[in-house]
């Protein structure tokens, strides 16, 4: 299996050579015999053991077995305790999610702390089998049945084609220890139950599953890759990229997307990555009224007129925000960032840049977010116009609204609705004398 081993790394992994690898190694079989195998070829290794506290003494003994393990090879180790069980309470995650969280955040902050190259995991081909069939019991996309990927990032997986039968051969024979994880014999979860369950019947009817499992997977990868070119195809079309915004935004034409002979699929492959698992309601975003919306964890999806815009959730407390400004401040940052300056005459004005009368404003200041009621009276136009309806007639979405701040007087009259529309109350005119200039950056 070395031979093997290293001509597919050889062949696939050129890259390594040379590099500062961290190995996640766990004190089980597979991650030993990785930390064997790269040890043997010379590679610049250092290993990471994560204690979960899951197991009791076990898991204090899987640490020390570790330990003593990098003692032996001279490999630097980092060993990391965490409180899983509070951590998935907290998250509110199964406890294998949340040591999946746990365990790669902290190998990420290894890399950053110490330089190293890439991240090495001992995922062998009995693992991609496993939730290739895990995925398929769920109801998976496509996605969900294209395997394990070799390289993530810099998170690769050299030991994906060696099956779990050739890893323990290579083992006994070299007089390998490693440590037995006696939950991986039980069927209480749903991955063991495939395991020692499902697999061996599949395997009676198919002795060569794992070879055949490897060549659907090579399939189904290449029709993947077929969907991703012709996505990228239809998304340039699709899809608009807003970045005005604090949050950034993009926006996906409904009419171009319904001139496709399945939107649904469509729009399943152009959000994907967005965490969204209501898919039917995704969907019916695209007949739905303006303002309706699909909550994902990290993102937001609202239908506004002709087009469906995607923006990050904002979890903080922004909208609640009213800041003061005394007359003597020249600049501030958040939660906008406007400069003040005093000026002898008035130059050209656009919607970052307006010239006030400073004798006609009352201080202090305040920037604070609309509400329902404030209206304004529009330059260059008659009389006043409450802002909802300025919105409305400006074509604002939603999201646009949210992310509007005023800049009032100390009565809370509009001066400014901030890159957008003055107040003419406060406008700089004829008979003006002393000049402020306003600047949104």
């Amino acid at each position: 299996m070395l031979q093997k081993f290293n001509t597919h790394i050889v062949n696939n992994f050129p890259f390594l050579k040379d590099k500062r690898l961290l190995i996640a190694i766990s004190g089980g079989l597979d991650s030993v015999v990785l930390h064997y195998l790269l040890s043997t070829l010379k590679f610049d290794i250092s290993l990471a053991h994560c204690n979960f506290n899951l197991r009791g003494k076990e898991s204090d003994l899987d640490e020390k077995f570790v330990n003593k393990l990098s003692q032996k090879t001279s490999n630097q180790i980092f060993i990391k305790l965490f409180d899983t069980n509070n951590f998935a309470k907290e998250h509110k995650l199964s406890t294998q999610i949340a040591a999946r969280e746990l365990r790669y955040n902290w190998f990420q902050e290894l890399v950053k702390e110490h330089d190293f190259d890439y991240i090495l995991t001992a995922h062998h081909a009995d693992d991609n089998l496993e939730t290739f069939l895990i995925n398929l019991t769920r109801g998976s996309g496509l996605d969900g049945f294209t395997g394990i990927p070799k390289i993530n990032g810099n998170i690769v997986r050299p030991l994906l084609p060696f099956s779990r039968e050739e890893i323990l051969e290579y083992a006994q024979k070299n007089n390998i220890e490693w440590r037995e994880d006696a939950s991986n014999a039980s069927t209480k979860y749903t991955r063991n139950k495939i395991r020692h369950q499902v697999i061996p019947v599949l395997k009676e009817i198919n002795p060569s599953l794992l070879s055949s499992f490897e060549k659907t997977m090579e399939n189904l990868q290449e029709s993947q890759q077929i969907i991703e070119d012709r996505i990228y195809n239809v998304s340039e079309n699709i899809i608009q990229k807003d970045f005005s915004t604090a949050l950034g935004i993009t926006k996906l034409s409904i009419n171009k997307i319904q001139q496709l002979l399945n939107p649904k699929a469509y729009l399943y492959q152009l959000l994907k990555e967005y965490n969204f698992t209501e898919w039917n309601d995704v969907y019916d975003l695209l007949t739905a009224q303006s303002g309706k919306q699909v909550f994902s964890n990290t993102h937001r999806l609202l239908k506004d007129r002709d087009f469906l815009i995607l923006s990050k959730r904002d979890f903080s407390t922004i909208v609640e925000i009213t800041l003061e400004i005394k007359e003597d401040t020249y600049e501030i940052k958040n939660p906008i960032h406007l400069t003040f300056e005093e000026v002898e005459q008035k130059l050209a004005e656009n919607k970052q840049t307006i010239y006030v009368d400073k004798d006609l404003l009352k201080y202090p200041l305040i920037v604070r977010k609309w509400e329902n009621g404030d209206y304004l009276y529009p330059t260059k136009m008659e009389g006043k116009k409450k802002l909802s309806k300025f919105f409305k007639d400006e074509k604002f979405s939603l999201l646009e609204k949210e992310n509007t701040w005023l800049l009032c007087n100390a009565d809370n009259e509009i001066v400014w609705v901030v890159n957008y529309r003055q107040d003419r109350r406060f406008s700089s005119n004829i008979a003006t004398k002393n000049y402020l200039k306003i600047r949104a950056l």
